[in-house]
């Protein structure tokens, strides 16, 4: 942990000096002291971060991707729930369902009928909410807006900022990825990008092989283990990464040239609480089909208008997958990402808040692809639901402390967003069959 985070790592001895491989003359200097309380007189030899990560990363890879799946707290995590109360509980709730239905079918329909109404109402009125507030804060930046504004931070003071890219099963890493970080506006010896892969994915390992990588992209092969999911793999990169800001990127993602220097500008003016930034996503591919228009309308409310205004009105938001920026050491403070959740970015958002964090949007888009088959589609959004469930099930194991976390208004606001768009989703074909009422049924 401590030859990853400072860039440094103890070789050999010659005669009484023990050579230290180090990525700087700054991280030497900085580790010095710990590194001659350890070994006595110590002397530099200068190697790429890259070479020191891929040398630790032989000796330790297994016990890092161990460390992986548990740094999230257990009562914070979807490891510990217990899969056979889940059952139980399921199974109790449907069988009160077949009884009531059997005895008592009026009041199962009204009752679901009520429940889905009010969540309809609640989820409906929270987002116009925050969309109406979102217009009006946009009406009045427009006012004062200029095309052209000065960095307030002086690029020799910038942030090192670490990009990790989650890779799964890809093929055209050049043309798709690397291009479009490399169009990225920021200072090279102050950026970072990792791309993620499994060590079993031998397609995107091959498609890596032949693939030129400027010497600031590196490539980090994540060990197998019980499970294998993207926060696991973003847990075991994060150790490998060196920056005090974290960024995230999809392998499509074609982020704006001047993102990391608006993210760079907008900590430096931050309060120290706001320790995560949103970027808008958008599609390239928005007039593909049919589908991909609906994507983007879908995007575009919930990126533009509903989660901002949200942020404005103080409310708790579910984060993207993707363009999100996060404060190194508060990230590893809240236990980084959940490895068992498959919506870490909801869960992270949420986790954010009870601990005092406070998220902001910045006015950078961010484009990709939109899914634009239905098979696809249909289990992209069944992994959103399935996280939305977990993540509210794990928050909830204590609500009465959710609440004194959140307080009341957000603690409102959770339910509304995770348990109102479950309860829409699930029960969306009861409203539907009110359409069959137009032909006498």
């Amino acid at each position: 942990k401590f030859a990853l985070n400072h860039g440094v790592l103890p070789m050999r001895r010659s005669g009484a000096m023990t050579l230290i491989a180090a990525q700087s003359r700054k991280s030497f200097r900085k580790a010095r002291p710990e590194l001659e309380a350890a070994f006595g007189p110590v002397a530099a030899v200068y190697a790429p971060r890259g070479d020191i990560c891929a040398a630790i990363a032989r000796s330790h890879a297994l016990e890092l991707a161990q460390k992986a799946d548990r740094y999230t707290p257990g009562d914070q995590s979807y490891r510990t729930t217990s899969l056979s109360r889940i059952v139980v509980i399921t199974s109790l709730v449907l069988g009160l369902i077949a009884f009531l239905a059997v005895w008592a079918p009026g009041a199962l329909a009204g009752g679901l009928v009520g429940w889905v109404v009010l969540t309809l109402v609640s989820i409906t009125g929270l987002r116009t909410a925050g969309a109406l507030v979102q217009i009006g804060w946009a009406r009045r930046l427009a006012r004062d807006w200029r095309s052209r504004r000065a960095l307030s931070v002086p690029k020799d003071q910038l942030p090192g900022i670490s990009l990790l890219v989650p890779l799964f099963r890809e093929s055209d890493i050049f043309d798709s990825l690397v291009r479009r970080l490399e169009r990225i506006d920021y200072p090279r010896d102050r950026l970072e990008a990792l791309l993620i892969l499994e060590q079993s994915d031998d397609q995107t390992r091959a498609a890596l092989k032949d693939t030129p990588l400027p010497p600031w992209i590196s490539v980090i092969s994540v060990p197998p283990g019980d499970i294998q999911t993207k926060p696991r793999a973003l847990n075991y990169a994060l150790d490998f990464a060196a920056g005090e800001i974290v960024g995230i990127y999809d392998a499509e993602d074609a982020p704006a040239a001047d993102q990391l220097l608006l993210v760079a500008e907008a900590f430096a003016k931050a309060p120290r609480h706001v320790a995560c930034l949103q970027g808008i996503l958008d599609f390239y591919n928005a007039r593909e089909t049919w589908l991909t228009r609906c994507f983007t309308i879908d995007y575009a409310a919930w990126f533009r208008l509903i989660l901002p205004g949200l942020v404005q009105l103080g409310f708790t938001i579910p984060l993207g997958g993707t363009t999100v920026f996060l404060r190194r050491k508060v990230l590893e403070d809240i236990g980084r990402w959940d490895a068992h959740n498959v919506t870490e970015d909801a869960d992270l958002g949420i986790r954010l808040a009870r601990y005092g964090y406070r998220t902001r949007f910045i006015p950078s888009v961010t484009m990709e692809e939109a899914t634009s088959e239905v098979k696809p589609w249909v289990r992209q959004r069944s992994r959103w639901i399935k996280g939305y469930a977990m993540t509210w099930a794990v928050h909830m194991r204590r609500p009465v402390q959710l609440f004194t976390d959140l307080g009341a208004r957000r603690f409102w606001g959770f339910q509304t967003l995770f348990l109102g768009a479950l309860s829409q989703f699930l029960l969306a074909p009861l409203l539907w069959s009110f359409w069959l009422l137009m032909f006498g049924l």
